[in-house]
C-alpha cells in the first residue's frame, strides 16, 4: 500500500472509530431515557450516512451494507416519528443498535488487523428488515425502500423530455453531465449526492445505486445524472454546490409540466459552466481521496466551527517530536556543563544559557501538552461494559464518572484502558451483589453504583474504581492463597493491605466457578503489570459488606522527569523528585536495629528502614559511616524508607531512556531500576524505581 492510500486508510479508521464512540454515547444516553429524541435520530442517521459513504469509497462492502441498512431504518423512524414505536419495540431497537455497533466495530478491527472482512451480512440485513416490518405493522415499506423500489421499476435518470422524467413527486430535476473522460463517473455522482444531502436530506437521484454499482458509470456517461428536488430553494442551493464541483461539464434544470408554474429556473441554470482545462482521467485513488475530503467536510459542517482548527496527527510523529525534545534537553545540558567551561568567568554565556534553558523548558511543556489527552475516551467506554454486563448478569448498576477531563499522556491513556476495564468488570461480577434484595436488607440502594474517578496530584494522576458492593472477605482470600501455595509467612502475620495485595497474584481468583467474565485468575495481575509498566502503582482497599476501591497512581508522562542526582562511589543515580520527601544527615547513635538486625531510623514519630545503596548494588565506596553520607527519605506506592548515599549532586531535569532489551533476561527491572539517562558530561545515570527497590532490597536481606 502506497503512502497516499495508507494515509487515507488512517483517516478512515480514525473517523470511523470516532463516530462509533459517538454512537455508543448516544445509544447509552437514549437507553437511560427510554427513548430516542429527534436529535438522537438525526445524529444516528448522520453517523450511519457518513460511515456508509466513506466505507463505500474504501470498498469495504460489509461495513457499507450494515451502515446503509441502519440508515434506512432511521430514515423510516425519522419520517414516522419515534413515538409511533411502542415500548416493546423500542427495547428491541436498542438491542439491535448495540448489536449493529458491535458488528461495525468488529469489521473495523478486521481492517486494522489487515484481515478479510465478512463476505456475508445477509442475516443482519434480514434482522433489520424483520424489525422494520414489525414497526411498520407489515402494511407498508419504509420510505427509503419505496424510493429504491421505484427506481428499480424503471424510473431512472433520463435525458428525455420532461414528460419522461421519474414520477417520484419531485418538482424539478437537475441533470448533470460530467467532463468527458474524467473516469469513475458513478463515484463522482455519489460525491455530488453526499455534498447536496448536507442541505437537502430528502434528495432523490438516478441511477440510485451509484455508490455500489460501477456499471452505472456507463449510464451516466450516456444519459447524465439526475437529482430530484421538491422546492425551489433547495434546487438553487444545489445549483451553487454543482457550480463549485469539479469535473462537471454542464447542468440543466428539467421539470415535469405540472410543476412548471411552481418552479422558476435558477439564473443561468441551463448555461454551460465556464470552460476549464480538462484534467486527465482520475485514478481510483484520486477519486477516493476526493471522497474522503467530502466526508471530512460534511463532518465539519455537522460538528460546528469550533473544531475547524483541530488536526489529527499520527502518534509516531509525536513520539519522534518527543524524542527530539529529549535529545535537545540532553544537548543543552552537555553544552552548559562542558568541562572546558569550568572555572571561566563567562557572564554573557551564562546569561544566554539561562535564556536557552527558559526556551527549552517552554518548548518541552508545549510538546508534552500536545500529547496530553483527556481520560474521557477510556472512561466513556466503561458505560457500555456496565450496560452489557448488567443485562447479562441481571444486575441493576449505574456508572458514575468523575474528572473525565483530567489529561494524561496519550501513551499512558492507551495503557490504562485494559486495567480500568478489568477492574470495572471485577466490580460488576464480584463486587455488586447478585440480588437487589440482599442490598436492601443491608440498608443499601437496590441499584448498585460504580464510581470511576480521576484527579491530578502534582506530577501524577490518581484513578480510582470504587463500588458499593459486598467487598472482599479477607478470610476467603487467605484460604484460597493457602490452597494455591502463595503464602510466604504465617496467616496471622498478614495485614489487611497484604491480604488484599494477594488478589493481584498471577492466577489468583476467589471465584469458584469459571464464568464468561471471571474465574480464570487473569485480570488482576494484568492490571498490576500494565500499571507498573508505565511507572505507576496499584493499591486495593476494601471493607466487607461496604465495597471495594482500587487506586491507580500513574505519572503524567514517562518521557522527561525532574530528578535528584546522587552519588554512590563512582556511580551516579537519579531519584525522581516526586518520590523524595526529605533528605537529612544523622549520627551513628540515631540508627536503631530491629529484631532482624535491619537498620531503621526514627522520623516524625515513625520508624523507617535504611537501605544502603552501596550494599544493595555491591558498589565500592569510602563512605560507609552513617555520619559521612546522607539519608534520602523516599516514598513509592505503599512503601516509605530511607536510602543511604554518599552525597547529593543537585536537581536535574532528565530524559528517561529505556534499558536495552537484552537486559530483560536478567530481570533487571525487579532490581529497583526504572531506566537510565544521559548526563550533561555524557555519563550514564541509573534512574531508581522507588516502588520496586524496597522489594528488591528485602529479597536480598538489606
Amino acid at each position: 500500500m502506497d503512502n497516499g492510500m495508507e494515509n487515507m486508510l488512517d483517516m478512515y479508521l480514525f473517523e470511523t472509530n470516532s463516530l462509533l464512540e459517538q454512537l455508543d454515547e448516544v445509544l447509552l444516553e437514549a437507553e437511560k431515557a427510554g427513548t430516542f429524541t429527534t436529535d438522537d435520530v438525526n445524529e444516528i442517521f448522520r453517523i450511519m450516512h457518513t460511515i456508509k459513504g466513506s466505507s463505500a469509497m474504501m470498498e469495504f462492502s460489509s461495513l457499507m451494507t450494515i451502515a446503509h441498512r441502519i440508515e434506512d431504518l432511521f430514515y423510516f423512524i425519522r419520517e414516522n416519528t419515534i413515538d409511533s414505536i411502542d415500548e416493546k419495540h423500542k427495547k428491541e431497537l436498542f438491542d439491535l443498535m448495540f448489536f449493529s455497533t458491535d458488528m461495525l466495530r468488529a469489521e473495523v478491527e478486521k481492517v486494522e488487523n489487515n484481515e478479510p472482512l465478512s463476505s456475508n451480512v445477509d442475516s443482519f440485513v434480514e434482522k433489520v428488515n424483520s424489525f422494520l416490518n414489525k414497526i411498520n405493522n407489515k402494511s407498508e415499506e419504509a420510505p427509503a425502500a419505496e424510493a429504491s423500489t421505484a427506481s428499480e421499476n424503471g424510473e431512472s435518470s433520463s435525458s428525455a423530455p420532461a414528460a419522461e422524467l421519474p414520477k417520484d413527486g419531485s418538482g424539478a430535476f437537475l441533470k448533470i453531465i460530467f467532463d468527458e473522460g474524467c473516469g469513475m463517473e458513478n463515484l463522482r455522482a455519489f460525491m455530488v449526492v453526499t455534498a447536496v444531502k448536507d442541505i437537502y436530506e430528502n434528495l432523490t437521484f438516478y441511477p440510485p445505486d451509484v455508490e455500489t454499482n460501477p456499471e452505472t458509470a456507463a449510464v451516466i456517461i450516456e444519459k447524465g445524472f439526475l437529482l430530484g428536488f421538491d422546492t425551489k430553494e433547495t434546487l438553487e442551493k444545489a445549483v451553487n454546490i454543482i457550480k463549485n464541483s469539479g469535473n462537471v461539464q454542464s447542468y440543466e434544470v428539467l421539470m415535469p409540466p405540472a410543476a412548471a408554474k411552481t418552479f422558476e429556473k435558477p439564473e443561468a441554470a441551463a448555461e454551460k459552466k465556464e470552460e476549464q482545462p480538462k484534467p486527465e482521467a482520475a485514478s481510483p485513488k484520486a477519486a477516493a481521496a476526493s471522497a474522503a475530503q467530502h466526508n471530512a467536510a460534511a463532518n465539519a459542517m455537522h460538528t460546528g466551527t469550533n473544531k475547524q482548527s483541530l488536526i489529527s496527527v499520527n502518534l509516531s510523529k509525536l513520539d519522534k517530536l518527543m524524542a527530539l525534545m529529549g535529545e535537545l534537553v540532553i544537548t543543552e545540558s552537555m553544552v552548559t556543563s562542558s568541562p572546558e567551561l569550568q572555572g571561566l568567568k563567562l557572564d554573557s554565556f551564562t546569561k544566554s544559557a539561562r535564556q536557552l534553558r527558559k526556551l527549552t523548558d517552554e518548548l518541552q511543556d508545549t510538546v508534552m501538552s500536545i500529547r496530553m489527552i483527556p481520560v474521557a475516551g477510556a472512561f466513556q467506554k466503561m458505560n457500555r461494559i456496565v450496560r452489557d454486563m448488567g443485562k447479562s448478569l441481571n444486575k441493576d448498576v449505574r456508572l458514575t464518572i468523575i474528572g473525565e477531563d483530567t489529561e494524561v499522556d496519550k501513551t499512558i491513556v492507551d495503557n490504562i484502558a485494559d486495567p480500568i476495564m478489568h477492574m470495572v468488570r471485577n466490580s460488576m461480577d464480584h463486587g455488586i451483589e447478585e440480588n437487589a434484595e440482599d442490598r436492601v436488607s443491608a440498608g443499601k440502594n437496590p441499584q448498585g453504583e460504580i464510581i470511576l474517578s480521576a484527579e491530578h496530584t502534582g506530577s501524577e494522576v490518581v484513578i480510582t474504581i470504587q463500588d458499593d458492593g459486598q467487598g472482599v472477605d479477607p478470610a476467603k482470600v487467605l484460604e484460597k492463597a493457602r490452597r494455591n501455595g502463595v503464602l510466604t509467612k504465617p496467616e496471622s502475620e498478614y495485614t489487611q493491605k497484604e491480604v488484599l495485595a494477594l488478589l493481584m497474584a498471577p492466577g489468583f481468583s476467589t471465584n469458584e466457578q469459571v464464568t464468561e467474565y471471571s474465574g480464570r485468575g487473569v485480570g488482576m495481575d494484568v492490571v498490576k503489570k500494565n500499571i507498573e509498566k508505565i511507572g505507576g502503582v496499584v493499591t486495593i482497599s476494601s471493607e466487607l459488606g461496604k465495597g471495594m476501591c482500587t487506586t491507580m497512581k500513574i505519572p503524567l508522562t514517562m518521557a522527561i522527569v525532574d530528578g535528584m542526582e546522587v552519588s554512590v562511589g563512582k556511580s551516579i543515580f537519579t531519584i525522581p523528585i516526586t518520590n523524595i520527601r526529605q533528605s537529612f544527615k544523622i549520627s551513628s547513635e540515631e540508627v536503631i536495629y530491629d529484631a532482624q538486625g535491619q537498620e531503621i531510623v526514627k522520623r516524625m514519630d515513625h520508624f523507617y528502614p535504611i537501605i544502603r545503596v552501596h550494599s544493595l548494588y555491591n558498589i565500592d565506596t569510602e563512605i560507609t559511616n552513617m555520619e559521612d553520607g546522607i539519608l534520602v527519605w523516599v516514598e513509592g506506592g505503599e512503601k516509605s524508607y530511607c536510602l543511604f548515599v554518599d552525597e547529593l549532586l543537585g536537581e536535574q531535569q532528565v530524559v528517561v531512556k529505556p534499558l536495552p532489551t537484552y537486559l530483560n533476561a536478567y530481570n533487571i527491572k525487579n532490581s529497583g531500576i526504572a531506566g537510565c539517562t544521559i548526563l550533561g558530561d555524557g555519563n550514564i545515570s541509573i534512574i531508581l524505581d522507588i516502588a520496586n527497590l524496597h522489594h528488591s532490597a528485602s529479597s536480598y536481606g538489606y
